[in-house]
């Protein structure tokens, strides 16, 4: 199994003890019964995986042909986006139907989860799901109950099933066949609702598999974005990442068999996204298109309409868990659940229409507070953000700060890859810092882009009088909005963010224990990340 920094459901003993205390989590007598025809539910999520990375979208050099399935047979959507696009900050808005910036603690990575928020699967064991997941769920972090006993945010776990891995950086967890596990312990007449969380295409990449096992070639990748060099070394990492990208595809495709083969796929909802963009640099981590742009699909054969449709609706991860409430047959307001910032997609599902199905869904938010430690005082870098009428306006609110972390501490938000690698050699390459400042360097306090035009994110038109009026419309109506959501960074009070403690004590204040020559560890970055000189 890859060693990775993260845990692979709600972390330390949360996920030890998940498959053990799931049950007891809602007592049976407790339990209400599930509407009838109530579908089941399979929510497959990969782990850093960028749009548009899958053959419905006419990418050659990714093959996705389960992805695609569902897409033919259900919905493609080509505006999907996290809210914020780091593991556990997203997967708290999944959870939830809440954007970051209204989860206290869990608007940071690694966080310790706050107990007053419900997530949908507590809410849907409670009215009589099964509920469960395998690999991983939410996380990095802690999540505990008001009595301090480990709490399953997501069920029971499955984990028991292994096979050899494909390659060296892939998790040897069989998923499907886990999946078939729960499938077999799901009670007869009950309806389910299932997390396939895939540790893939997570680093670290054994590198040259995506060549090398994969059959691929250097020149199927038709184009490497402008923000890295295009060399060999870059084009390798790429198909690397792509091999990992099709092993979460097997699995899902294994997983649709199965559920065709028990008669059971008819009546079950699936929903195919990732958490965040992909682990390299200016992508995870970041609030550009690269970033918070999600690839999703969804399939139910009894529930959606006109299946084929191509959709250009904005959906936003917050309108997940309205929805699986809503297709329960639940209301919002009998789950428990704190009010939501998403809406439901079942007027999606049920219309007729391509392209626009619903006028309103025209925008989504983007932001984030701290993702990884590095920065002194474990700060953070405070994004907010807004995607409307083809233009992306990003809030830098301390642009003094480093966005990836500080230099001298491995720039920590952004995994050690031999991409990170090639990008930090250009900062002293003449004519090739350009990629250093791109994914490294400091940033204005205004960011607008043009996404048809630049879909790279590279020619910041803020302060250009030519985009003056949208760039403030967006900023009206993003400031608006987060103050109607009761951001705490519209108040002035954004430093209560970045108050809540690291999840990981050890790793707490991890700048200042390494500017003090303590030996404090960070394994998802390499050695050559850390910057010997001071960097201006």
């Amino acid at each position: 199994m890859r060693n990775i920094h993260f845990c692979l459901a709600s972390p330390g003993p949360v996920w030890i003890l998940a498959a053990v205390l799931a049950g007891t989590f809602c007592p049976a007598a407790e339990r209400a019964a599930a509407p009838a025809a109530a579908p089941n539910i399979l929510f497959a999520i990969a782990d850093d995986w960028s749009f548009p990375h899958a053959g419905a979208y006419g990418c050659g050099w990714v093959k996705t042909p389960a992805f695609d399935r569902v897409a033919r047979e259900g919905l493609l959507f080509k505006n999907a986006y996290t809210p914020n696009a780091k593991c556990a900050p997203s997967r708290s808005c999944i959870l939830t139907g809440r954007n970051s910036w209204q989860l206290k603690a869990a608007a940071n990575h690694v966080c310790y989860f706050p107990v007053e928020f419900k997530t949908y699967a507590e809410a849907l064991e409670e009215n009589g799901y099964f509920t469960g997941f395998t690999a991983k769920g939410w996380g990095p972090g802690s999540a505990r109950t008001a009595e301090d006993k480990p709490r399953p945010l997501l069920g029971r776990a499955f984990n028991k099933r292994a096979a050899p891995p494909p390659a060296k950086g892939i998790n040897n967890n069989d998923y499907a066949a886990n999946f078939d596990d729960f499938l077999d312990a799901a009670p007869k007449g009950r309806p389910w609702c299932f997390w396939y969380g895939s540790t893939e295409p997570h680093r670290a990449y054994e590198y040259g598999s995506g060549a090398a096992k994969g059959g691929k070639k250097l020149s199927d990748l038709d184009q490497v974005p402008g923000y890295w060099p295009d060399n060999e070394v870059v084009r390798n990492d790429l198909l690397d990442y792509a091999f990992e990208v099709e092993h979460f595809d097997r699995h899902l495709g294994r997983m649709l068999d199965s559920l065709e083969k028990r008669g059971l796929l008819d009546n079950t909802l699936v929903i195919v996204t990732a958490d965040n963009g992909m682990p390299f640099p200016r992508a995870k981590g970041n609030q550009y298109e690269i970033s918070s742009h999600m690839p999703l699909a969804a399939m139910w054969k009894k529930g959606i309409n006109q299946p084929g449709r191509v959709l250009e609706d904005y959906v936003s991860f917050v309108d997940f868990a309205p929805t699986f409430v809503e297709v329960a047959g639940l209301k919002w307001e009998q789950t428990g659940l704190q009010p939501a910032a998403g809406r439901s997609l079942l007027p999606v599902f049920q219309s007729d229409k391509s392209g626009q199905a619903d006028p309103a869904r025209d925008h989504v938010l983007l932001g984030q507070e701290r993702h990884d430690v590095g920065r002194p005082n474990d700060w953070g870098y405070p994004i907010r953000g807004i995607i409307k009428g083809g233009f992306l306006y990003l809030h830098n609110f301390e642009p003094s700060r480093w966005p990836a972390c500080n230099p001298e501490t491995g720039y920590l938000n952004c995994d050690g890859s031999p991409t990170k690698t090639e990008v930090l050699k250009t900062r002293a390459i003449a004519g090739q810092k350009h990629y250093w400042e791109n994914s490294f360097g400091k940033r204005p306090p205004e960011e607008l882009y043009q996404l048809k035009r630049d879909p790279d994110c590279l020619n910041n038109l803020a302060g250009h009088t030519d985009y003056e009026k949208q760039q403030r419309q967006l900023k009206e109506q993003l400031f608006a909005e987060l103050k109607a959501q009761g951001d705490l960074r519209m108040s002035g009070q954004g430093q209560v963010y970045e108050q809540y403690p690291y999840a990981e004590p050890e790793r707490r204040n991890f700048y200042e224990k390494f500017m003090r020559g303590e030996k404090v560890k960070a394994g998802w970055v390499n050695d050559s990340d850390f910057e010997k000189a001071p960097v201006e």
